[in-house]
């Protein structure tokens, strides 16, 4: 396993700064140049790269791995790889998960897997909420410029509870610890019973598509639970994000 999973990664990193030795490759990924050669070796023989030149010293991928790429983004939505991650994710804390886009000046809600406590957080599909009174609008606007999210969200931060952030500059200051920490947190900032965290879903080019969350009653969702459930969205949201082709910064 260890060694199919060395192959992997020096395939992505090879996709990545094309066409690399195998000095700069055990640099970057910090295995030793042996694990690198054999790894290229093994992709080599199974068609996946070849040298870019004469000499075997420089590698790059060949077509193949072009083809399965494009039969992958024809095929994959972001639905398609939450939905499973989204049971994981109730399964691991029993609460209700939402996977939700952006359109316009709102989150979306398309798709979700609901929790099997009788008391719960009940979003049709379908529904639209506030993206600055929502965490997984909150989650989704983090990684933009400011300028933008002044665009997107218009002149004026409405109200909808009392904690309702509604002043740009402190929305900002949010926006910037949303960020630095990886997932956002609505406490009662839409709807007063609902408490939420979620965490942003990146495409291959790096653009926030999607969010994925965690909600419940507000009760029931202590400041140490959420705590602990930012940490499993943030997963959710990389693993869901390396699905759609998504790298993170190295």
């Amino acid at each position: 396993m260890r060694t199919v999973l060395s192959a992997f990664r020096v395939l992505e990193e090879v996709a990545y700064t094309q066409p690399v030795g195998v000095g700069e490759l055990a640099r970057r990924l910090r295995l030793p140049k042996s694990t690198v050669q054999r790894a290229l070796r093994t992709l080599w023989t199974a068609g996946w790269i070849c040298p870019d030149g004469a000499e075997v010293t420089r590698w790059v991928l060949t077509t193949r791995a072009l083809h399965i790429g494009q039969r992958a983004i024809a095929d994959l939505s972001v639905r398609d790889a939450a939905t499973a991650i989204m049971h994981e994710l109730r399964k691991e804390t029993g609460e209700t998960s939402h996977l939700m886009v952006r359109e316009g000046d709102r989150a979306v809600l398309i798709e979700r897997v609901e929790t099997e406590h009788p008391i719960r957080a009940v979003i049709p599909l379908g529904s639209a909420v506030p993206l600055h009174g929502s965490s997984n609008g909150k989650a989704m606007l983090a990684s933009l410029p400011r300028e933008q999210v002044r665009e997107i969200l218009g002149g004026k931060l409405e109200r909808y509870t009392g904690r309702t952030i509604v002043d740009w500059d402190e929305f900002f200051a949010e926006l910037d610890r949303v960020a630095k920490r990886g997932y956002a947190s609505n406490v009662g900032e839409w709807r007063t019973d609902i408490t939420a965290v979620a965490s942003p879903i990146f495409d291959h080019d790096g653009t926030p598509v999607a969010s994925i969350s965690i909600s419940a009653p507000g009760s029931r969702m202590t400041e140490d639970l959420r705590e602990g459930y930012g940490e499993l969205v943030i997963e959710a949201a990389q693993r869901i994000s390396a699905t759609l082709g998504y790298r993170l910064p190295v």
